[in-house]
């Protein structure tokens, strides 16, 4: 998938694709270092047309100039949105760059927020690709059908290929299309789903299993549409079964609260209790579910640290909450109280919140890991960092009740947490306080964790520490009533 490089005219850049990253950058960085202004160039795709003209030819008049990797990860991003002002909002920040190499950290500036925002898309909409593309069987080969709202398709190739090496397909879009032979990717013009198969013997062996995973007490409707919307389900051969499955659910969820209100109705003599749980939205037996998850948890041997821990610690809070925080791990007090952020860390953490005006009450807090490892000296056990096996064991506690909660607003407290959420290293200070996107799309915050406050010896240091704690809390509160406003 071979493309020729950009054509400069003046001050006009015709690239040869909509999502040509490489074209753009040698043309920007020509541009950038003769110094020309973002408003005196042009970019356009091939064949596309420009409004505006460039009048001087570019002769570059200074050497390379570094920039940071997280404004190239950007740009190859922003490069596959559908905005047509991309190529230029991307080459106006990068000029910014030029003269100020932290100008990406200032998130309050209007055009560092927008091409966040475009890259957001990007990566949600590639993120759906993942998920909803559906191949079809046909004579030995696999075909799909697929509508992004973005210029994805080339980003979005390389996962199927590791996931489908052995596997013979095409994935067919409005704008182009790329097919795998087992050995090599190649690219054909644009389809519609007409050229598409509409079926094959395995769907009704696909539906079938999907009826019977498909669990009511996880069911959030809203939350489903947003994730899937409705405009992907003509692809995808499951969604014929969604909405007699949240009739079915309902129903059944119906039963359930009509069984339990005869027995209460029987000892308690509370007659309004079926036409109180009737207003419930679908999905109201997710209490039972985290209780069920909760006790799997209590007898949790998925690493060593439960050999020597008092209990499993679990997390605590409204299971509607806005915002999640997810620390470490638990420590001494912790421990034995059976309760998260109840010891030291915890008290400053509620003192933190408190400023910043988030009611504990009304937020969902965990941790990473749910043993105490430590390391006795004495009569005291002192605080073990987990490794990360640990992490990894551990990893499916939270992402259940991730799943079961989905709160709008994730929050990794600390260099561990993050590791659990993004399953991998991610470095605080490059990612503090800025708004970042977990693996299934969803939302998350990183900040430092308490103890790290604690554990600071010089008493101003603290305190600025603390002041730049209490303004990350700040700005995550704004975003939690942000988004369910």
């Amino acid at each position: 998938m071979l493309r020729e490089g950009p054509m400069i005219d003046a001050h006009r850049v015709t690239l040869s694709a909509q999502d040509d990253f490489d074209g753009w950058r040698d043309a920007a960085r020509d541009l950038a270092e003769a110094g020309v202004p973002a408003s005196a160039v042009v970019w356009q795709v091939e064949g596309g047309e420009a409004d505006l003209f460039g009048s001087e030819s570019v002769q570059p008049a200074a050497p390379s100039f570094p920039v940071p990797r997280a404004f190239v990860d950007l740009a190859k991003s922003v490069v596959c949105h559908s905005d047509p002002e991309r190529f230029g909002l991307l080459y106006a920040l990068l000029l910014e760059l030029k003269a100020n190499r932290h100008a990406l950290d200032d998130e309050a500036d209007p055009l560092v927020r927008r091409l966040n925002d475009l890259g957001k898309a990007v990566r949600r909409d590639v993120h759906k690709m993942h998920a909803f593309v559906r191949f079809r069987e046909i004579d030995g080969r696999f075909v799909a059908f697929f509508e992004p709202e973005h210029h994805i398709v080339r980003r979005a190739a390389i996962f199927f290929v590791n996931r489908f090496t052995n596997m013979r397909w095409s994935i067919l879009t409005p704008e182009l299309s790329i097919h795998w032979d087992g050995q090599a990717l190649t690219e054909g013009p644009g389809a519609t789903r007409a050229d598409a198969p509409s079926g094959d013997p395995l769907e009704e062996t696909w539906r079938t299993y999907y009826a019977s995973i498909f669990n009511p007490a996880r069911l959030k409707v809203g939350a489903m549409l947003k994730e899937m919307p409705k405009k992907y389900w003509r692809n995808m051969p499951e969604t014929s079964l969604v909405e007699p499955l949240i009739a079915g659910a309902r129903n059944r969820e119906l039963e359930m609260i009509q069984r339990s209100a005869d027995a209460t109705i029987v000892k308690e003599g509370l007659k309004h209790a079926v036409d109180a749980e009737r207003v419930l939205e679908p999905g109201g037996n997710l209490r039972a579910s985290w209780e069920a998850l909760l006790k799997d948890a209590r007898n949790c041997t998925r690493c060593d640290l439960y050999k020597h821990a008092t209990q499993t610690v679990f997390g605590e809070g409204p299971l509607d909450a806005s915002i999640m925080f997810v620390g470490e791990q638990p420590g001494d007090q912790e421990d034995v109280a059976g309760r998260p952020f109840v010891g030291p860390a915890g008290q400053l953490f509620d003192a933190a919140l408190e400023k910043a005006g988030i009611d504990r009450t009304t937020v969902y807090v965990t941790n990473a890991v749910k043993h105490f490892k430590f390391v006795p000296r004495g009569k005291k056990r002192i605080h073990s960092k987990p490794g990360a096996g640990e992490i990894e064991a551990c990893r499916w506690w939270i992402e259940h009740e991730r799943e079961l909660l989905r709160p709008p607003v994730t929050v990794a407290l600390g260099a561990t947490a993050a590791n659990s959420l993004f399953g991998k290293v991610m470095a605080i200070g490059r990612n503090r306080g800025v708004q970042l996107e977990l693996p299934d799309g969803s939302e998350c915050w990183i900040t430092v964790h308490p103890s790290f406050l604690l554990r600071i010896p010089e008493e101003d240091r603290k305190l600025e520490e603390k002041k730049l704690f209490l303004r990350d809390l700040k700005r995550i509160k704004a975003r939690a009533e942000e988004l369910a406003g």
